[in-house]
């Protein structure tokens, strides 16, 4: 400070929208980069705490060092073309599930937000580190579910408050 000028803070801002403006959606098949293994398609439908689609979101997906980015439609959701990761050896810790990270994006967050995808019915959940620290009865906001109507898609949902408010990891 000098004289009588004081200093003011720069206001935050959030971390959206501008990426239907700003950003070019990544949306190669991630599949494609893994060869073998079981080909599938995940929805991913993202809400706010009215349960009101979020259409200006980005969601960002990770698995074995593949990566996958896509915006939000007008409906909140987005998919991706992957193929369903296997359990994953971890020499610090114990085996993980089977599971994609995410990172996500969306207005209003000051900063994004992280979490995992796991598969609903897979045996090696009860094995999960990570899993293990979530409180049992919200466990179930970290599964995707198969589409009972198209064999190969699974649907996972984020909301992102609320009371079915999915489990979001502090990295």
């Amino acid at each position: 400070m000098t004289g009588d000028t004081a200093l003011i803070a720069t206001p935050s801002q959030t971390v959206g929208p501008f990426f239907h403006h700003g950003l070019v959606p990544h949306a190669d098949p991630m599949a494609d980069r893994f060869p073998g293994g079981e080909r599938i398609r995940l929805l991913v439908r993202v809400t706010d705490g009215d349960s009101q689609p979020v259409s200006d979101a980005l969601v960002e997906v990770w698995q074995r060092g593949v990566f996958g980015r896509m915006p939000t439609r007008e409906d909140g959701t987005c998919e991706f073309e992957t193929v369903r990761p296997g359990t994953i050896p971890d020499e610090r810790v114990e085996s993980q599930a089977p599971h994609i990270s995410v990172c996500l994006f969306a207005r209003g967050l000051l900063r994004q937000l992280h979490t995992r995808i796991y598969f609903a019915g897979d045996p090696a959940l009860a094995e999960d580190a990570a899993l293990g620290t979530v409180p049992e009865e919200r466990r179930g906001t970290l599964l995707a579910s198969p589409d009972p109507t198209r064999p190969g898609h699974w649907v996972f949902d984020v909301h992102l408050q609320g009371e079915r408010e999915t489990v979001f990891f502090d990295v």
